[in-house]
């Protein structure tokens, strides 16, 4: 059985297309992550889907229910984390908890067995204000609260934006020990890094969904030879690429320049033909992030 069913769900905000017709199936128990920049249209979708937002166009559907006709029922089965921190910063860990688990009328007791592994790790400050904690425990409060009432479905918005490596780490660990339970997890991104860690991505820009698929087969599809550059003049090097027509596609990752080419040439004669000294040219296996540029280009 399928948690989430898309057809053809459109958005506009004035003149600007949110989403354009996007379409997408999630099997019960997978991890679905959706991998874009700002202003893909991702918060858009899963306000959409969480019910707190009408489609201009489209159908969907989570755990069977349509999200317009049965919006109420929707809202008892599914968990909601926002990419903003949403709880009551004047409020204690305790009290947000158990507000949230009473608005549900269930306690936190009843369902601490749902959420043990990660409220431990906050227990100690529970008479602390929501306010007050770090980051990272803000993500682990705020993913408590999305799970006291038991859901089936748990949509979480960019969860780890802003949050420290080792933070972000131990909540993909939280998310797989969900999903052996058998959560459905949707879950935005703007990491490309976190791709890996889903059962399938949804790679988004502008709307529209590029590519659909598992991570592996998704870098698999890149068909092209792929080089990472580097020298003594990294801007200058750019610009030198991708001034050769030879060139297909040029992209600053991190210390290094990633290149693929249209017709083979050396790269390393070419660019100490344009002065360049220290040239490194070596082959790679293309990330994500690379499939992601090369269908956005």
């Amino acid at each position: 059985m399928s948690s989430v069913i898309v057809e053809n769900i459109a958005k506009k905000y004035g003149k600007v297309d949110a989403l354009c017709g996007v379409s997408f199936v999630v099997p019960k128990g997978e991890i679905f992550g959706i991998i874009g920049a700002d202003g893909a249209g991702k918060t858009t979708l899963f306000r959409i889907l969480t019910t707190l937002l009408l489609a201009d166009s489209g159908t969907a559907s989570v755990e069977g229910l349509d999200v317009v006709k049965q919006y109420r029922d929707i809202r008892s089965q599914v968990g909601y984390m926002p990419g903003r921190f949403s709880l009551y910063q004047d409020m204690t860990v305790e009290e947000n908890l158990a507000f949230f688990a009473t608005l549900f009328g269930t306690t936190i007791k009843e369902n601490y067995y749902l959420i043990e592994d990660i409220y431990k790790q906050i227990e100690p400050f529970k008479d602390r204000r929501a306010g007050k904690l770090s980051g990272g425990m803000k993500q682990k409060l705020a993913l408590c609260s999305a799970l006291i009432h038991c859901p089936t479905v748990l949509f979480l918005d960019e969860p780890t934006t802003g949050v420290d490596p080792v933070s972000r780490k131990e909540f993909w660990t939280m998310l797989r020990r969900l999903k052996d339970r058998g959560i459905t997890i949707l879950v935005s991104t703007p990491y490309m890094d976190e791709a890996t860690l889903c059962d399938r991505i949804g790679l988004i820009a502008d709307g529209r969904f590029l590519m659909i698929d598992t991570p592996q087969a998704i870098v698999d599809s890149f068909d092209k030879p792929l080089y990472a550059v580097s020298g003594d003049r990294m801007p200058q090097l750019l610009r030198d690429i991708r001034a050769n027509q030879a060139v297909e596609s040029c992209y600053a990752f991190g210390d290094v320049h990633h290149v693929t080419l249209d017709v083979e040439i050396n790269l390393q004669e070419y660019l100490e033909s344009c002065g360049h000294q220290n040239v490194v040219v070596r082959p790679i296996v293309a990330s994500v992030e690379d499939c992601f540029m090369k269908l956005n280009k």
